[in-house]
């Protein structure tokens, strides 16, 4: 009898100390399984309703979750609006009129919150919505809750500027736990969407405003570019868009790591994992080289992302509109 008491007491102390240290709320794929079964067929309704509208948007749904995740956690903090009182991640310098798709959250949200008010958290919206997005098939880990607060400075911080260089985008992903191979994979994400010529026109131009300041841009996509971003800041072009690759915009594939070979990436980030000689630029070749590869890393990369500090338990809320915490902030 003293054994077995004595076993009992060692279990509870161990699962104690699991909760001071991990908290022992650990994500699954069928925590809604119970509480709202049909939660991720109608995130994925929603998805293909946008996609339909808009065929740039699920690019722009899959950079929501990133941003998410690379400030204090996936927990939804980039959804929150400002008010009189705070500031948040919406208006951070990476994320100012840049990052979209709100909408869309907002109407899944609101079917959600019809068929079971209170269940599904908006940080496990954006988890779901990144993997409908690019029509690839994973098991997303669920069960994040909602931050009752935003984090504009750490916005400003982690978020990788699309100047970066190899050994910036290394560090930032270091940051929040992913390998530079997590880096390579996930930067694939730019094989669809669009960007401002604002994010690449310092590629295109010297100070003087009549050469390329970066010799890895092909000839004939330098040119492109410089028609659809001139220089001169009255031709208000600052805002125009450029497909993030040329070839397949709208669809997720491996092209992009091809462009970034051709010369062809937009951004600077995206050019300097080929043209930066070293382990980068090997994964690049064999992504190229091998599709199935490259979207086989993708999806055990987005789980990996997805599991970055995630709320779990008592921790944070599941807000009721992603825009505001409960209290109305």
């Amino acid at each position: 009898m003293k054994s077995i008491s004595a076993i009992c007491l060692l279990c509870c102390m161990l699962l104690s100390s699991c909760n001071l240290i991990h908290g022992c709320n650990k994500l699954k794929h069928n925590f809604y399984e119970e509480t709202c079964p049909n939660a991720e067929s109608i995130v994925l309704a929603g998805v293909k309703k946008a996609q339909h509208q808009e065929a740039r948007l699920p690019a722009s749904l899959l950079r929501l979750h990133f941003h998410d995740c690379f400030v204090q956690g996936c927990d939804a903090s980039i959804l929150l609006d400002d008010t009189t009182n705070f500031k948040g991640e919406k208006t951070s310098v990476p994320n100012n009129g840049s990052v979209r798709g709100f909408e869309v959250i907002d109407q899944i949200k609101s079917e959600l919150e019809k068929t079971c008010s209170g269940v599904v958290s908006c940080a496990d919206i954006l988890a779901i919505i990144a993997r409908d997005a690019v029509v690839l098939a994973w098991k997303v880990l669920l069960g994040r809750r909602d931050s009752l607060t935003a984090n504009r400075t750490a916005s400003n911080q982690f978020i990788p500027p699309p100047t970066s260089n190899v050994t910036t985008l290394i560090a930032k992903f270091k940051a929040v736990g992913l390998s530079a191979k997590d880096m390579v994979t996930l930067s694939g994400a730019h094989t669809i969407g669009q960007a401002r010529c604002t994010s690449f026109s310092q590629r295109l131009y010297n100070q003087s405003g009549t050469a390329k300041p970066d010799p890895t841009i092909n000839k004939g996509f330098l040119q492109s570019l410089q028609q659809l971003c001139p220089q001169a800041a009255s031709a208000g072009s600052s805002n125009f868009l450029a497909p993030l690759d040329l070839r397949t915009p709208t669809h997720f594939d491996n092209r992009y790591y091809l462009n970034l070979q051709a010369g062809k990436g937009l951004l600077n980030s995206d050019e300097v994992l080929y043209t930066t000689p070293g382990f980068t630029r090997k994964y690049v070749t064999k992504y190229g080289c091998d599709q199935e590869e490259f979207l086989d890393s993708f999806r055990k990369s987005m789980i990996k992302m997805g599991n970055i500090k995630p709320l779990t338990g008592k921790k944070g809320e599941i807000r009721h509109n992603c825009r505001f915490t409960n209290s109305g902030l």
